[in-house]
């Protein structure tokens, strides 16, 4: 493809970087800007730099405050008075549910009735609306379609929504303004909205940067996406990584993905549980599992980037503490 090409094509992307930065303005005093970690003990296993951008540590616990608020300050007044529904097993649910309150409008939540009950429990506490549905029959976004056609409230899905991915794309942001140019962005993939953000503005601020998305072995669609071209639909994923048991990334997110991204690599259930140990034991902080997939693809160097400066997307902590204890309980350490 001709570099004019290419430049039309990245023009027709839903997001570009002008996006990212003007969610940072609206984000700016509202989300955290969480810290960025590193660990002698991680460098030594990767043998790298590592520098971990915790959105742990994020309102709510995870990245997806970011997009949701930034989504919803994007509607008119009018859409605002309507309502928003979203659909999510956890995270997006409770980023959704926060900003709603915050900027006073109604949230109606479809959640999987499997999902964690410290999510679900959080959803409600922050004021939303919740519908549940069984994830094994029923279609969640079919479920807000019809409630949005019913109510005339906004739909604004966890990753496929220009909106979403820009606010996502602000935790990279930070973590290149925190730190500067890198060799490598890990960052933990689900329906790819963090992804897709945090690789745009790894192009603007990092041009030398190599992305790659990180999935779990057991619902690897996006990396089947990636490297087919094609939007590739899985079963429910059997993981731990409960964010990440998407079926599919979107329609927006493929795009910028092939743009963007140089590879998607999968993770084990159990690097994750050993990943999760690490945090615990090393740098004392509780990582959920699909938190840790961007982490534990680097400290298992799934890849060979020996001595180079590498960046991680830490994307959440929120995770039912018996499954974190069972985790941790089971995990072998790093030799």
């Amino acid at each position: 493809m001709a570099a004019t090409e290419f430049a039309d094509e990245l023009a027709e992307l839903a997001v570009t970087y002008q996006h990212i930065a003007a969610a940072a303005k609206r984000l700016e005093g509202i989300a955290y800007k969480t810290p960025v970690l590193t660990s002698s003990q991680a460098d030594h296993h990767a043998d790298a730099s590592v520098f971990f951008k915790c959105e742990n540590f994020q309102r709510v616990g995870a990245f997806k405050f970011r997009g949701a608020y930034n989504a919803i300050s994007c509607l008119s007044e009018e859409q605002k008075q309507q309502g928003v529904v979203a659909f999510s097993s956890g995270n997006h649910a409770q980023g959704m549910a926060l900003a709603a309150r915050m900027l006073g409008v109604h949230a109606t939540i479809v959640m999987p009735s499997s999902a964690p009950a410290m999510k679900l429990a959080a959803t409600r506490e922050y004021g939303a609306e919740i519908i549940l549905y069984d994830r094994e029959r029923e279609d969640r976004e079919v479920i807000a379609a019809q409630l949005s056609a019913e109510r005339g409230c906004a739909v604004i899905p966890a990753y496929d929504h220009a909106d979403v991915i820009a606010g996502q794309g602000t935790a990279a942001k930070e973590l290149f303004d925190a730190v500067g140019p890198l060799d490598y962005l890990f960052v933990c993939t689900g329906g790819g909205g963090l992804l897709s953000g945090c690789a745009i503005a790894a192009a603007q601020l990092s041009p030398g940067c190599i992305v790659i998305g990180v999935e779990p072995e057991a619902g690897n669609d996006a990396q089947q996406s990636l490297r087919t071209g094609n939007i590739v639909h899985i079963p429910v994923p059997d993981t731990i990584a409960d964010g990440a048991q998407t079926q599919h990334v979107g329609k927006l997110v493929l795009p910028i993905l092939q743009a963007y991204v140089k590879d998607i690599v999968t993770v084990s259930d159990d690097q994750l549980r050993t990943q999760m140990r690490f945090f615990a034991e090393r740098m004392k902080i509780v990582v959920e599992p699909a938190g840790c997939l961007a982490a534990a693809a680097v400290l298992h160097r799934v890849l060979p980037f020996a001595g180079e400066k590498v960046g991680v997307i830490v994307s959440g902590g929120n995770v039912d503490m018996e499954l974190f204890a069972r985790s941790i309980a089971a995990a072998k350490p790093f030799s």
